[in-house]
């Protein structure tokens, strides 16, 4: 304790490192001292963490950043080496080793599947779509196969390269939400970062065992497509426990129907990672009628009605529900619009039995329908969206889809 009674300050690194200045001797000594009982790291362990982790790890990232980036690592390792089985296909099937292959054949070859690509792409980065992970087996898959089919071996490496460009655009816009979550001191740069060298080096790791796996799997096509298959489950089963592991705190339309319909049913909110293990993960959120939010008044319309606050909510001939949303609405507003619309669509699609919404089904006319949901909405959003907060949600900001139509009312309806 004597030692102690010297100490005339304290200093700390985040949450890894700390150290004391005492005076001993008439000096001033800084000394390194033990953080939460722990024992000081060594330097190449504090290295090998500035390098490959984020600055102030793990206060500077989200709860499950660890997580996430093992089964991310994992995925990826298994993914770069079914890739080089893949690369050796293709190059074979270019003509790569073959007396009578052209260098111009291969190079044109070569340019139509890199073109084709890009055209993948443009087109995938306006429709959207899912399933990028599956597609990139496939696309290794198919160059695979592609030697053996060398009529139309051109064909089938431009269909791969259009699945490898799909893959590439959704795996970055993917990427680039994964990174906002991630950020807790706005350091989305320097997480960017680090995944750029866990990357490299997951890659680096795969160049290595395929220098062992090339000369083993060449002229052996069994052990090729047996080694593809174990690696593909291998990538599938590690991307679903990657995914299973992020806890996003911002709601999409699945989230927030999780959560809504648990609230109405028994006035209890779901924490983000109650609400997150319910969202489905292979298969979009599906609906038996989809809900439009964010529409033109002209794209719905054939019944429904006018709400009191600044959205409308109609169904168009196929039924769905079509929210119109006004200039001046707020993110708060947004949600509750998006709630209205997840509750008519429940009512008119799948007759609930209990809860809040059971006496809200035996409304038939259209324009009542609204107007009583909208009294629902009115009556229970304020405790909802306060629950909402208090169980971790954000409520600054929605992932919901909604699109850019905005209606400006003139005219107040009554």
């Amino acid at each position: 304790m004597e030692g102690s009674e010297n100490v005339i300050a304290t200093e700390k690194y985040g949450s890894q490192a700390a150290w004391r200045y005492r005076v001993r001797d008439g000096e001033i000594r800084r000394e390194r001292a033990s953080v939460n009982g722990a024992t000081p790291g060594n330097a190449i362990a504090r290295t090998l963490k500035s390098v490959f982790l984020p600055q102030g790890y793990p206060e500077s990232v989200s709860e499950d950043y660890l997580r996430y980036q093992i089964w991310d690592t994992m995925q990826a390792f298994s993914s770069s080496l079914s890739g080089t089985l893949a690369t050796q296909a293709s190059l074979r099937g270019v003509g790569v080793g073959s007396q009578e292959a052209t260098v111009a054949a291969a190079t044109v070859t070569w340019l139509l599947k890199d073109g084709t690509g890009m055209l993948g792409r443009i087109m995938f980065a306006w429709l959207k779509g899912l399933f990028a992970d599956v597609l990139n087996d496939m696309a290794m898959f198919v160059e695979i196969a592609a030697p053996y089919f060398p009529p139309v071996f051109t064909l089938i490496l431009c269909i791969a390269g259009v699945f490898k460009s799909i893959v590439g655009v959704a795996g970055g816009a993917t990427r680039a939400a994964l990174t906002v979550h991630q950020a807790r001191r706005n350091n989305m740069a320097d997480i960017s970062a680090k995944d750029g060298s866990q990357e490299t080096l997951v890659n680096l790791a795969g160049l290595l065992v395929s220098l062992v796996l090339i000369p083993l799997v060449t002229d052996n096509p069994t052990l090729t497509f047996i080694l593809f298959f174990l690696f593909t489950i291998l990538h599938l089963f590690t991307n679903y426990k990657a995914v299973r592991s992020v806890v996003m705190e911002t709601l999409n339309e699945a989230r927030l129907s999780i959560v809504l319909h648990r609230y109405l049913l028994d006035g209890r909110i779901l924490s983000p990672a109650d609400a997150n293990q319910k969202e489905p993960v292979f298969l979009e959120f599906k609906r038996k009628v989809p809900i439009k939010l964010g529409v033109r008044l002209g794209e719905a319309g054939t019944t429904g009605g006018i709400g009191v606050k600044l959205t409308a909510m109609l169904t168009d001939s196929a039924g769905r529900v079509c929210v119109c949303l006004g200039t001046d609405a707020s993110v708060h507003e947004e949600i509750m619009a998006a709630c209205q619309a997840l509750c008519l669509n429940t009512v008119l699609h799948l007759s609930p039995q209990s809860g809040a919404l059971a006496q809200l089904s035996k409304t038939k006319d259209p324009w009542e329908l609204v107007s009583e949901s909208q009294k629902l909405i009115d009556q229970m959003f304020q405790p909802f969206i306060t629950g909402l907060e208090r169980a971790g949600w954000q409520t600054d900001r929605t992932l919901l889809d909604w699109n850019e139509w905005r209606v400006d009312w003139r005219k107040k309806i009554s």
